[in-house]
């Protein structure tokens, strides 16, 4: 059946695994350029997703939105409703760290946040939750095997874009060892934490807070490309 914002009502059209980029456009892009035999499963409130093949491998690609509301619902009902095995997030971070520069790919190694998102949803009242360790090992693997440099990091999962404090990072970072910032993976661990599946992140460092240098949207496209490759080849 469909759920209030997946309309898809055959389950068997969503892989069991799906790469979950914020921007539903990016969704799309993704299927288009890397899937084939490619089948559109969603457009309620335009989050568009998709199903293909990577290979012979069934693969979902699926937008989650901005914030941990949004990934919230999104990865609950698919993991929930849909038989969805593992989600792997796919985005773009700022840098806390002076030792990550642009276009550097990280894989989160732990999610600290200040949200309340864990704790309201009854599944731990710790601020940190860490995503599946084998997940990650095979998304390591595969990024040995292309030759992509990939670093294991934590990473603040922020519930404000615009902070009246834009230096409050570094406190973060001193006190929490957040090398990056992003607003959703938190969310996305404490649903498969709470329902006994997989999660993983893997973020490209589109900006800085350090040097406040910025990446514009052509070159976030071509850098992004190394990590969903990465991403596609650990399946």
């Amino acid at each position: 059946m469909p759920t209030p914002h997946i309309e898809l009502k055959d389950k068997d059209k969503i892989a069991k695994v799906v790469l979950m980029p914020g921007d539903p456009l990016r969704a799309k892009w993704i299927a288009e350029t890397y899937l084939t035999d490619v089948v559109q499963i969603n457009g309620v409130r335009n989050m568009l997703g998709f199903t293909g093949k990577f290979g012979k491998k069934k693969v979902t690609v699926m937008g989650s939105g901005m914030g941990m509301p949004s990934i919230g619902i999104y990865s609950y009902e698919l993991f929930a409703f849909y038989g969805v095995e593992k989600i792997i997030r796919v985005g773009s971070a700022g840098a806390y760290s002076p030792n990550l520069k642009l276009y550097d790919v990280v894989l989160a190694s732990a999610a600290w946040s200040e949200s309340s998102y864990a704790k309201t949803m009854g599944v731990t009242n710790r601020s940190t939750i860490r995503p599946n360790k084998s997940l990650n090992n095979r998304i390591l693997r595969s990024a040995e095997k292309l030759g992509v440099p990939v670093k294991e990091a934590v990473i603040h999962s922020s519930d404000v874009f615009y902070r009246m404090t834009p230096d409050e990072y570094k406190d973060i970072y001193a006190k929490h060892n957040a090398e990056c910032v992003e607003m959703e993976s938190f969310a996305l661990f404490a649903n498969a934490r709470a329902l006994g599946k997989q999660a993983a992140c893997i973020l490209t460092i589109s900006d800085s807070l350090v040097t406040k240098e910025a990446t514009s949207s052509a070159e976030r496209q071509s850098s992004f490309n190394r990590m969903i490759e990465v991403v596609l080849n650990s399946l």
